[in-house]
Order: C-alpha cells, then sequence, then structure tokens
C-alpha cells in the first residue's frame, strides 16, 4: 500500500497547512512539519483551511531538519523546489517516499539542494514567475505521486445521490 508522505520545511502561512493537511486526509498522506513554524498549530487560520479534516490528519512536528533526518533515517526525500533540475512528472515515485516543500517565502534551504540534486524536482512555468502557492504545488506533486503508484488505497469511482449513472 503507498504511504506518501508530505513535509512542509519552516512553513508560514497557516491557510496554507490548513489546505495541505485537508489533501493530505483525502489522499491517506502522512504530513511532517518541521519547525520554526509561522504558526501555531491551534491557530483558527490553520483549523478554518482544514475545516473538520484536521483532526483526521496523521502528523508529526520536529524541532528542525536534523531532527526530522534523525527520526527518518534512509527516507527516500523529493525536493519541489524551482531550481530542481527534474520535471516533477519524470521521476518516479516510491511508495513510502517523502515529498518535501520549502517555506513560502524562500522554499528548501539551499544547502539542503546542493547535498540532493538528483532528487529536486520542479513543476514548470513560463517566463520569470516566483512560485506557485504552496497548498496548490503540493496538490500537483502530491497527486502526481498517488497515480504514479495507480492511486492505491484510493476510492476511484464517485456516486450519484438521486439517480444512477444508467438512468
Amino acid at each position: 500500500m503507498a504511504e506518501l508522505n508530505i513535509v512542509l520545511h519552516e512553513p508560514e502561512i497557516p491557510a496554507n497547512t490548513g489546505n495541505i493537511g485537508r489533501t493530505c486526509v483525502a489522499t491517506g498522506t502522512k504530513l511532517h512539519l518541521i519547525e520554526p513554524l509561522g504558526f501555531s498549530l491551534s491557530e483558527k487560520h490553520l483549523k478554518r483551511a482544514g475545516m473538520d479534516y484536521w483532526k483526521d490528519l496523521d502528523v508529526t512536528v520536529y524541532e528542525n531538519w536534523e531532527d526530522f533526518c534523525k527520526r527518518n533515517p534512509g527516507a527516500k526525500i523529493y525536493y519541489a523546489t524551482t531550481k530542481g533540475r527534474h520535471v516533477y512528472s519524470d521521476v518516479h515515485y516510491e511508495p513510502d517516499c517523502f515529498i518535501m516543500f520549502g517555506k513560502e517565502s524562500a522554499g528548501i534551504p539551499e544547502e539542503i539542494l546542493k547535498a540532493n540534486p538528483d532528487t529536486c524536482v520542479r513543476i514548470p512555468m513560463i517566463g520569470e514567475t516566483r512560485s506557485l502557492n504552496l497548498s496548490n504545488s503540493v496538490a500537483i506533486v502530491l497527486y502526481e505521486a498517488l497515480r504514479q503508484n495507480d492511486f492505491d488505497h484510493m476510492k476511484l469511482e464517485g456516486q450519484l445521490h438521486r439517480l444512477s449513472w444508467d438512468d
């Protein structure tokens, strides 16, 4: 079973993290938050964006990058960055990999990227666009990883409430 992981390195905007938390619940994905956070986990904007899903979220908080590395030794990590050498859809995401995103104002620290050039991925954009919204970026890359893993354990078909598709 695919057990993907989203990592947010020092996220700053509670609404983004709330939206990402909701996406993680909807996909059975674990969320990892690396401090310092730009908000409190009890902040109302975080809960509002995550709606009533936040209570169902599998979330782990780490003191810093070193704490994350120590508690996840040998983890396969993909680093989503505008500086990446590879397009996010051109790599293969293992069923238990971690996909890391940096803080909204600065991204992932360059020393981390420099140490991991082969697993840095980017979402293509035109011109000099600085970046996409963090929660949108997470959704784009996460759903590609889920697609590559055949949407393992996910509901693949919807149902009408009052009619059947054959009516």
